[in-house]
């Protein structure tokens, strides 16, 4: 149960003083993500929490990926009140209290680096066509063993898919990160093991995208602590072992009107989707290619991405087929949705969601018409049959999915410029600083056979 301290209901500020008083509370962490999804926080004794609430508290913003130049350094991290949660003793030794922000600059306005924010402008988009974006992330991770401090890449166990054995060494683990997620107010919904070894999946509720954004990056925060008072290391890696099945993202997706009835479902359709929703799948298919970048951020992203381990690598979506990109999970009525098989949690959920959600409208506003599902095993399917099918294939590397998105109109305009010209940077440094590598596979390989 949640216990009423932590619901993070309608807010104001005097609520907020008022029960970090009553409940002792000695320090307040604001946070909030820099471009490439890392969570950064600033840590105020509780005695600043008016001046946060009432102007924000400044900071230098120079040193954070994306965020300024050392001549437009300077920024403020303004708390939103609905984010208030007092933290559970089992991730904080001292009281302590936790609020998102958002980020201004000097002059007042919202911060074009601000990621938080690219989410909201696509959300209020989507608003003003009567549309609510809700999301339900599949969050997957492992549990390497720990050797003293440092980790290693050896799995906690050797369970397998919704095991219930002895094997699964893990479930008081996944029982402690439910329990403290529900302290913060994030309701689970399924936790279980994942089919490699050492890998697990936790759900929550389904909810509105900016909600879902935060949860993941709390749920990620959460699940590092608890695994490590395990004296075990969780980690979110795409693919950290070769031969094992990696860990997604997979994303659900739906549209709600503002009586909350679900507006991708007609009774009357044989996929029992509505043309709404059809159009919104044609947009998802039509600009997957320039989003993956920024679905898949990583180096390591595209050692998912590959045949034979249930990650989608073609473009093409399905009923029940899991070898798509994207298919339609059986529901009700009110749960009808797609589920969107490629992302994965090495990105930052604001940026990714608001491609999704501005890739949907495009299909929509474009009035775009979906192909025929795709049921059969595309990994089986001749070149000539994925030919006439027209299955195309989603960006093989890092550095391909770049090329693709930096000729992206709707990506540019949906991040914004400075986002959009800082991440490519970022990520282009990586890539180049990967490409320089010699890896022991080039060594094992080629050093006496050349």
């Amino acid at each position: 149960m949640v216990e009423e301290k932590n619901m993070n209901d309608n807010f104001t500020k005097e609520k907020i003083i008022s029960k970090t008083q009553d409940e002792n509370v000695l320090f307040i962490r604001l946070q909030f993500l820099d471009i490439l999804g890392i969570p950064k926080n600033i840590v105020i004794p509780t005695k600043r929490l008016d001046d946060a609430l009432t102007d924000g508290i400044p900071f230098d913003g120079s040193s954070i990926a994306g965020y300024a130049t050392i001549e437009e350094s300077d920024k403020i991290a303004k708390p939103n009140p609905d984010s208030f949660v007092i933290l559970p003793e089992t991730l904080e030794k001292r009281k302590t209290a936790r609020l998102i922000c958002d980020i201004y600059e000097p002059d007042g306005s919202r911060s074009p680096a601000d990621t938080k924010y690219a989410l909201e402008r696509v959300m209020e988009q989507g608003k003003r066509q009567g549309f609510i974006f809700n999301t339900g992330p599949e969050c997957e991770f492992f549990l390497f063993k720990k050797n003293g401090e440092k980790s290693t890449l050896i799995p906690n166990d050797s369970a397998g898919y919704f095991d219930l054995s002895h094997r699964d060494l893990a479930e008081g683990v996944r029982a402690d990160i439910s329990l403290t997620l529900e302290d913060v107010g994030i309701e689970t919904h399924t936790l279980h093991h994942e089919v490699s070894d050492g890998q697990h999946e936790i759900n929550f509720k389904y909810a509105d995208a900016m909600t879902t954004a935060e949860h993941v990056t709390t749920l990620k925060y959460i699940t590092k602590i608890i695994a490590n008072k395990h004296d075990l290391h969780a980690s979110f890696m795409p693919k950290p072992i070769f031969g094992l099945n990696g860990s997604g993202m997979h994303t659900h997706m739906s549209l709600l009107d503002q009586f909350g009835k679900n507006l991708f479902y007609d009774e009357q359709d044989e996929f029992h989707l509505s043309d709404l929703s059809k159009s919104f799948i044609a947009g998802l298919l039509k600009h997957i290619k320039e989003i993956t970048g920024i679905l898949n951020p990583t180096v390591n992203s595209y050692k998912r991405l590959v045949p034979g381990h249930e990650a989608p690598t073609y473009i093409s979506w399905a009923n029940r087929n899991r070898s798509a990109l994207i298919r339609i999970p059986a529901g009700t009525k009110q749960g009808a949705r797609c589920e969107l098989r490629s992302p994965d949690l090495s990105g930052n959920p604001y940026l990714q969601f608001a491609v999704m959600l501005a890739a949907g409208l495009s299909g929509i506003n474009q009035h775009l018409s979906l192909q025929k599902p795709i049921e059969k095993n595309i990994y089986r399917l001749t070149r000539e049959q994925k030919k006439e099918f027209s299955i195309d294939r989603l960006p093989e590397s890092l550095g391909h999915a770049l090329a693709i998105l930096k000729e992206s109109d709707i990506v540019e305009e949906t991040l914004g410029s400075h986002i959009f010209e800082n991440y490519l940077y970022v990520k282009k440094e990586q890539w180049e600083d990967y490409r320089k590598q010699v890896t022991p596979w080039e060594i094992k390989k080629y050093l006496s056979l050349i």
